[in-house]
């Protein structure tokens, strides 16, 4: 009995005894499999180095079953590992999620769905920024004629955010809850470009946005201009005064549209109860300025910038009126969600000749440019100046900021646009800087723009 029991006891000894050797054994394997190379050693201290120094992964390291010392014999090798290591930088980009800025987030209740044509232009853009920012949804239609797919690039892929490419001459199906049309060619050399295209965009395109507006029973704000005043006889002009504009003009294409565009949206109005709004945009400048649209801002600012004079046609005694843009979404958005359907004048009173401009930029831009005249353009209005005194009253609007601080930033926007050389230096204009600035100016507080 006894030998059986000292029996069972040996068998178990030896049995745990072979698992201890086996995992022993096997244990030995894996550690010795698993020992590094000397170029995994050498990866490994290279990027601790680094990071130890930078605080940052070094990206363009080579893999650890690479050759850490690698000759290269030729040019073209060389070129081909650059070109290696720029695609896997792009794999890298693509896989990081895109960042937006923080938006407000609505409930169903308060988001509206919002179309903005001409959305990637200048001024659209501007707006979208401030209605993203708020946390609509908004669809940015535009043919791209001078609008800018990378005035909006910050939004794309964003769930509140689809840009159309389209054409507002043709007609456009889709759901909304508010329009804000502004798509039209706005500055002289890009209206004059085409002056049929131009007639049809402000007529057809409005038709076509008031039919949108008719389906869905949509608000829709009409982007009327200050040229509906034509070369005034009234200074300032205020909304009751009718204008003197020349028919048959250059200008023509675009004034009369426009003051088409304003009749086609009352019609509407009285015919069809389409809920509409008229905005007399004046003279506005700031960042996303087509740099060759002939507007006296970029202009001046351009010229000075590069060193060219600073060309004045005419006498330089006409004057204008300059708003900033954050000024005018201001008053776009309030005029859309207001009660009042008569048009509004949206536009600073500040008033100044084209000569106190051309001295502000240049004194502001510095450099050797000289201030030169040219002959006059034909048409050209020679005062120009909102009433805002409805704004005023029925919005609680006006101009905020001043413009000192509005050339700056816009100098500031075109001195870092003639440095880019490639399409990967962005010159963005960022939405939640520009919210900051309306803020602080709301409350009183002038800052640095």
């Amino acid at each position: 009995m006894k030998t059986v029991k000292n029996m069972k006891k040996w068998f178990t000894s030896l049995t745990l005894l072979g698992f201890v050797l086996a995992v022993t054994f096997n244990w030995s394997l894996l550690v010795s499999s698993k020992k590094p190379s000397d170029e995994e050693v050498a990866y490994v201290d290279d990027k601790a180095r680094h990071y130890s120094e930078t605080g940052q992964e070094r990206l363009l390291s080579l893999a650890p079953s690479a050759k850490v010392h690698q000759d290269i014999t030729s040019l073209d090798e060389a070129l081909l590992k650059i070109k290696n290591l720029e695609q896997r930088l792009k794999d890298i980009e693509f896989r990081i999620p895109k960042k937006y800025p923080e938006v407000n987030f609505l409930t169903f209740k308060d988001r509206k769905r919002i179309l903005v044509t001409g959305g990637a232009g200048f001024v659209g853009s501007h707006l979208v920024d401030r209605l993203m920012m708020e946390g609509h949804e908004v669809i940015v239609v535009d043919n791209f004629f001078t609008g800018r797919k990378r005035n909006v690039e910050h939004w794309i892929g964003h769930e509140n955010f689809e840009l159309i490419h389209h054409d507002i001459v043709n007609p456009l199906y889709i759901e909304v809850d508010q329009i804000y049309h502004l798509a039209s060619p706005a500055s002289p050399p890009h209206y004059m470009y085409n002056p049929v295209k131009t007639i049809k965009t402000n007529t057809v395109g409005t038709i076509n946005m008031l039919g949108l507006a008719k389906r869905v029973g949509a608000r829709v704000l009409i982007a009327s201009t200050s040229e509906v005043y034509g070369d005034p006889e009234v200074h300032p002009q205020t909304e009751s005064y009718w204008g003197h504009v020349n028919p048959i003009g250059p200008r023509a294409c675009y004034d009369e549209s426009k003051r088409v565009s304003e009749t086609l949206a009352y019609s509407y109005g009285k015919q069809e109860n389409v809920a509409v709004r008229v905005a007399r945009i004046f003279n506005t400048y700031g960042p996303r300025m087509h740099s060759n649209d002939g507007r006296v801002v970029s202009n001046f600012i351009l010229q000075a910038l590069t060193g060219q004079d600073i060309t004045i046609y005419g006498s330089g005694k006409q004057t204008r009126s300059f708003q900033y843009v954050s000024d005018l979404v201001d008053g776009l958005i309030k005029l859309q969600n207001s009660n009042y359907s008569m048009p509004v004048n949206l536009g600073n009173p500040d008033e100044h000749t084209i000569e106190e401009f051309a001295s502000i930029i240049h004194d502001m831009v510095g450099g050797k440019s000289h201030i030169i005249h040219k002959d006059a353009m034909e048409d050209d209005p020679q005062r120009r100046k909102p009433d805002i005194t409805r704004a005023n009253h029925v919005l609680g609007w006006q101009p905020l900021v001043p413009l000192q601080q509005g050339i700056k930033k816009t100098v500031e926007y075109f001195r870092r646009e003639l440095m880019r050389s490639k399409h990967s230096e962005r010159n963005l204009h960022d939405p939640v800087e520009a919210g900051n600035l309306r803020k602080a100016l709301s409350n009183g507080v002038l800052t640095d723009v």
